[in-house]
């Protein structure tokens, strides 16, 4: 099987993102969907530009995006015969809505029920994070994982990002009251989350639901660059289907199950 080129994909990201989202940046409107979440014309205009460019180039793969209905989100993780794009447009949409950079775009190439590629683009810094099952996570061409100066190794000395309006009440207090790290950050898009954990830049992540195009890129971003992850109930993050799943993840194996062990002495899972 040959799959897409990196380079040629980071092209194709790299000028829809160009074209279609910087000259909107905080500047325009929102609206609320359903579920309470943001949307612009960004978004939008961003998912039909990639739709369409990857098609192009690759019309073996069907396309799932964020902005889809969710009878089409249904239908595509049912069957799993065909290549899929996982494509979150705009990643962050609340912070590039207000003029906060911190947003991203957000892919992965899902074939038979497995990620293959995954790919998440920062365009304010243009910086490009990649990677292909198996043969490890770049940046910008450079390798992640490296993790140059070395990470803390006590909990105490992390810097963690931690999504607290998802969690369990009790044990968003106790990490509010006592937390067991250093300091504590919540950047507001979870495809460019997973991206800044593999290289190092905080820590910790804890995050109480993801969706699959949240995590379908980043998580196999960390796990290429030799962090790691699973859901607070210890089973793995990726599953080819469209509930949430809670993240616990670390850059580095040891800090993973450090940070894991505090979790379990602390978190109860909640009864039905």
């Amino acid at each position: 099987m040959t799959l897409p080129s990196l380079e040629t994909l980071a092209e194709i990201v790299r000028a829809a993102a160009r074209e279609e989202l910087m000259p909107l940046f905080a500047d325009v409107i929102r609206h609320i969907k359903h579920d309470g979440s943001v949307v612009t014309e960004a978004d939008v205009a961003m998912q039909r530009r990639l739709k369409s460019d990857l098609a192009r180039h690759w019309p073996e793969y069907d396309f799932l995006g964020e902005e889809m209905p969710g009878h089409e989100h249904r239908q595509l993780t049912t069957a799993k015969e065909r290549g899929l794009w996982c494509v979150d447009p705009l990643d962050g949409t609340s912070n590039f809505a207000t003029g906060i950079p911190y947003f991203a775009v957000s892919l992965a190439l899902i074939i038979e029920g497995r990620q293959e590629i995954g790919m998440v683009y920062d365009p304010v810094r243009d910086e490009c994070f990649m990677a292909r099952r198996g043969e490890g996570a770049r940046l910008n061409g450079m390798t992640l994982g490296t993790h140059e100066p070395p990470l803390p190794e006590e909990l105490r000395r992390c810097v963690a990002s931690v999504d607290f309006k998802r969690l369990q009440a009790p044990l968003a207090a106790l990490l509010g009251a006592h937390p067991p790290y250093g300091s504590q950050r919540n950047f507001g898009a979870s495809s460019l989350e997973w991206c800044w954990l593999a290289d190092g830049r905080f820590h910790l992540y804890l995050h109480g639901g993801q969706k699959l195009w949240d995590y379908a890129g980043g998580s196999l971003i960390l796990a290429e660059a030799g962090g790691m992850a699973a859901t607070l109930e210890g089973e793995k993050i990726f599953t080819y289907g469209l509930e949430p799943r809670s993240v616990v993840a670390a850059p580095t194996p040891a800090l993973f199950s450090i940070w894991k062990t505090w979790i379990d002495a602390n978190w109860k899972p909640a009864r039905h």
